[in-house]
C-alpha cells in the first residue's frame, strides 16, 4: 500500500511541477511579447491541471473484493432468507 501511495505522490508532484511551469511561461511569455495565444494556453494549462493532477493522482489500484466467510451455499441460502421482522406483504410495504 505504502508502494502505491508513493507512486500516486510522484505522479501528483509531476503534474504539479508541469503547472508551475505553466505559471511561470505563461507570465515570461507576457512580459517577453509572446503571442497571446501562448499566453492564454499556458494560462489555461496552470488553471487546469490541479484538477487533472488530483484525477490521475487518485487513479490508483482498484479496490480488491472484500472477504467472506463459508461457502457458496451459504451465500445462497441469505439470499432465500424469510421477510424481515414487521414487514408486511399484505399491504406491500
Amino acid at each position: 500500500m505504502s508502494e502505491d501511495i508513493g507512486h500516486r505522490q510522484r505522479r501528483y508532484l509531476m503534474s504539479m511541477a508541469v503547472r508551475t511551469g505553466c505559471f511561470v511561461g505563461a507570465i515570461l511569455a507576457a512580459v517577453a511579447g509572446a503571442p497571446v495565444w501562448l499566453v492564454i494556453l499556458l494560462v489555461v494549462g496552470a488553471l487546469f491541471l490541479p484538477y487533472v493532477a488530483v484525477i490521475v493522482a487518485n487513479g490508483g489500484r482498484e479496490p480488491t473484493a472484500s472477504a467472506s466467510f463459508g461457502d457458496a451455499a451459504g451465500r445462497d441460502e441469505a439470499r432465500e432468507q424469510k421477510p424481515v421482522s414487521g414487514q408486511r406483504p399484505e399491504i406491500g410495504s
